[in-house]
C-alpha cells in the first residue's frame, strides 16, 4: 500500500505522516493518510499477537492446560487482529480510490515540453521496464529492457503526468512492469525531435541506442 499511496500523492510516507501532523493535506489526502496510519497500528497488533504465538509454542513454557489455554486464547486475538487490519484494509483502498483517480485524471504533459531526459526515460521504458526494490537498500527504481535505469521520482513524475502505468497486480519486490500509457504513446509519438538531439552524449552504458545490442 506504501507504494501506490506514494504513486498516487507524489511524496513519501514518512512526508504525509509529517504532512498531516502539520495539517497541510486537503480532505481526500487527509482521510487517506489517517486511514494509512490505522492499518499499520493494525498490522502492529497482528505482528504482537503471532510473535507472542510463537514464543507459547517455542519450548520455553512447560506443556499443560494453562498453556493450552494461553494458546487458544492468542490465537482467538490473532484472529481477531487480522479481521481488524483485512477491514482497515478495505478502508484504504476506498480513501485512495478517489486520489489515484484524481491523480490519473490530471491534465497530461505533453512530451513536447518534458525534459529531454525525461522524454529518454519515456524511450527506454517502451522498450520494457520493472520497477524493483532493492533488497538491502529499499531503494525503488526503474529497469529498462536496454539497460537504463529510471530513479523513482522520475518515475513518480511521470506517473502524474499520466505518461506511464504500473501494474500494481505484482509484489515490487519481484518487479513491478511498468508501462506508457495511451496518452504517454501519443505524447511520445508526437515529440518533434529525439532527446539525443538536445542533450549531451551520456555516458556508455547509461543510454544505449536502438542499434546496440541489450546486455
Amino acid at each position: 500500500m506504501d507504494h501506490r499511496i506514494e504513486a498516487a500523492v507524489g511524496h513519501s510516507i514518512d512526508t504525509l505522516w509529517d504532512q498531516r501532523d502539520r495539517g497541510l493535506l486537503d480532505e481526500p489526502r487527509s482521510r487517506l493518510i489517517d486511514a494509512h496510519r490505522a492499518l499499520a497500528a493494525a498490522e502492529m497488533s497482528v505482528t504482537f499477537y503471532r510473535v507472542l504465538l510463537h514464543r507459547l509454542a517455542s519450548g520455553e513454557f512447560p506443556v499443560d492446560t494453562a498453556l493450552f489455554e494461553r494458546i487458544d486464547r492468542t490465537v482467538g486475538q490473532l484472529a481477531d487482529a487480522a479481521a481488524a487490519r483485512d477491514q482497515q484494509h478495505t478502508t484504504v483502498l476506498a480513501a485512495l480510490e478517489p486520489v489515484e483517480t484524481a491523480a490519473r485524471t490530471a491534465a497530461p504533459t505533453d512530451a513536447t515540453d518534458l525534459p529531454p531526459r525525461d522524454v529518454a526515460a519515456l524511450l527506454a521504458i517502451a522498450q520494457g521496464a520493472k520497477l524493483h526494490e532493492h533488497i538491502l537498500t529499499q531503494r525503488l527504481s526503474v529497469v529498462t529492457a536496454s539497460g537504463t535505469r529510471v530513479g523513482y521520482e522520475q518515475l513518480q513524475r511521470l506517473e502524474r503526468g499520466g505518461l506511464v502505468v504500473r501494474d500494481t497486480a505484482h509484489l515490487v519486490h519481484a518487479g513491478q512492469p511498468v508501462t506508457l500509457t495511451d496518452t504517454g504513446r501519443s505524447s511520445l509519438a508526437g515529440t518533434r525531435r529525439p532527446p539525443a538531439a538536445t542533450e549531451p552524449v551520456p555516458k556508455a552504458g547509461a543510454w544505449p541506442t536502438a542499434a546496440r545490442s541489450r546486455h
